[in-house]
């Protein structure tokens, strides 16, 4: 079964949902590296997390999440894409030891200096558009927490989270409470009693995503947990859509980074080895460059600079 991503709507509600079972990706990530378990927990729950912002996301481009960790695991990455293509990889510090019951702050937040960073990245930008960040610190004792924290404060949207992984699957389900209407005319403002019976509402909502376990939410699938939790409401559900892995790191990107590096460093690199070497550490591509490749790497731009020399003097 592909891996599925199901949208809901409550009729008569406030409330929006989605619930997302990876396995097939969650499998092919960690089939590059192997990681300990409580690792592979955060970077699943991370998976999960990115899959289910990016669908509700209204552009096309993608959403990398972040947690720069001061503990032993030094980096979580995850990318999704609008098309749901997602890759995610994790660091840990050398020699370091990870305890097999091990929590997010011991992990990632063990001096109070981690920090959650979301990156909204544009395909087609526009002149001079840049890609959206934000950066705050890790609130909260697991990740669905801190993504809650950061959606409120950030995008000031009432947002719920479920997340688990273990080392087969990666699932979530998202809650998100919608702006009141407050009538029948869109031009309306909400009155104090449409917000209160939507807060109640809401309210319950949440409720009921509380009574799912762990366990529960990692083994049953998306159409059974959607009827048992919500079985008395009218639920709209809508095509599901299917993430999968992709990895978007190319010869052409590596060398554009061995050009960030500078001719000089590069040039010093070569002397105490054959080739420069890069794999990538989301699918563990492997690139090689030798002398002549680096030299040609910065022979493009000598022959930019001189074309654009030949214009200005024309």
């Amino acid at each position: 079964m592909k891996d599925t991503l199901q949208k809901f709507i409550v009729d008569n509600a406030p409330v929006r949902g989605e619930l997302v079972e990876i396995s097939d990706t969650w499998q092919q990530v960690l089939a590059r590296r192997e990681y300990p378990a409580p690792v592979k927990t955060l970077l699943g729950q991370m998976l999960a997390a990115a899959a289910l912002l990016s669908a509700n996301l209204k552009f096309n481009g993608v959403i990398v999440m972040q947690i720069h960790g001061d503990g032993p695991v030094k980096l979580l990455v995850v990318e999704c894409d609008s098309a749901l293509q997602l890759r995610a990889t994790a660091k840990i510090g050398e020699d370091q030891i990870v305890a097999d019951d091990a929590g997010l702050n011991e992990l990632v937040n063990a001096r109070g200096q981690g920090r959650f960073v979301i990156t909204l990245d544009p395909k087609d930008k526009l002149p001079g558009q840049q890609a959206y960040q934000g950066i705050v610190p890790l609130d909260g004792d697991d990740v669905a927490t801190v993504i809650e924290n950061y959606m409120l404060r950030s995008e000031q949207l009432d947002t719920k989270l479920w997340l688990a992984a273990d080392g087969k699957v990666s699932r979530g389900m998202l809650l998100q409470k919608l702006p009141s209407t407050g009538g029948t005319e869109a031009l309306k403002a909400p009155t104090a009693q449409a917000e209160g019976d939507d807060l109640e509402t809401w309210n319950r909502f949440v409720m009921l995503g509380n009574t799912l376990r762990q366990e529960e939410l990692l083994s049953t699938d998306i159409s059974t947990l959607i009827h048992r939790l919500f079985w008395e409401e009218t639920i709209r559900v809508f095509e599901p859509a299917h993430p999968q892995f992709h990895c978007a790191c190319s010869r052409e990107k590596v060398g554009s980074m061995l050009k960030m590096l500078g001719k000089e460093e590069v040039e010093d690199a070569l002397t105490q080895m054959d080739k420069m070497s890069v794999d990538c550490d989301f699918c563990g591509q492997h690139y090689e460059f030798d002398a002549i490749d680096c030299a040609q790497l910065f022979a493009s731009d000598v022959v930019a600079d001189t074309e654009a020399l030949a214009q200005i003097r024309h």
